[in-house]
C-alpha cells in the first residue's frame, strides 16, 4: 500500500496553522477521525503519543510522519498536512518540521503499515518531493502532486 492508495483530499491541509507538537497531532486525529467515521480523535492521539514516546517520527528535512494502530477497524488512511511555520517536532536532525505525513493503519496489519511507511520515505528521501510540497498553495495543488508522484 502507498500513500496514493490511502490518502484523500479531505485528508490534505496546507499551511495549517500549528503553535506545538501536540496542538499539530490534535488536528490531525480531528481530521482523521472524520474521515474514518465512528472514531474518537481522542483515540487517534493516544495511538500517535504512544508511538512518539517510543521516540520521534521527525525523520529529518522537516518532515515527520507519525503513525499509529488502530483496533476495531480494517480500513488505513493518511492524513497530509502542511504548516505556515515549521515547527518544533524532536526531529532527528533537530530542525522544525513543517510536512506532516500522518499515517494509521489497522492493529493488525504490521506488514502493510511497515510497507506503507517505507513507500512514504522512499517518496520523501527525494528532496524534490518535499520542495515541490513546500512549494504549493492549496491542499489541491498538494493532492494532485502526491497522486501523480509514483
Amino acid at each position: 500500500m502507498t500513500l496514493q492508495d490511502i490518502l484523500t483530499l479531505d485528508c490534505t491541509q496546507c499551511a495549517v496553522p500549528a503553535s506545538s507538537k501536540k496542538r499539530l497531532l490534535e488536528q490531525i486525529c480531528q481530521l482523521a477521525a472524520i474521515e474514518l467515521g465512528d472514531t474518537n480523535p481522542g483515540d487517534l492521539l493516544d495511538s500517535l503519543l504512544n508511538r512518539e514516546k517510543m521516540g520521534s517520527t521527525g525523520i529529518g528535512n522537516g518532515i515527520a510522519i507519525p503513525h499509529g494502530r488502530l483496533q476495531n477497524t480494517n480500513k488505513a488512511i493518511a492524513v497530509f498536512l502542511t504548516t505556515e511555520r515549521a515547527i518544533d517536532f524532536d526531529a532527528i536532525d533537530n530542525k522544525p518540521v513543517d510536512i506532516f505525513i500522518c499515517l494509521f493503519v489497522p492493529q493488525e496489519n504490521t506488514q502493510e503499515h511497515l510497507q506503507t511507511l517505507q513507500s512514504i520515505a522512499r517518496l520523501f528521501s527525494n528532496r524534490k518531493t518535499a520542495k515541490q510540497v513546500r512549494k504549493c498553495a492549496n491542499k489541491q495543488e498538494m493532492y494532485n502532486l502526491i497522486k501523480l508522484t509514483t
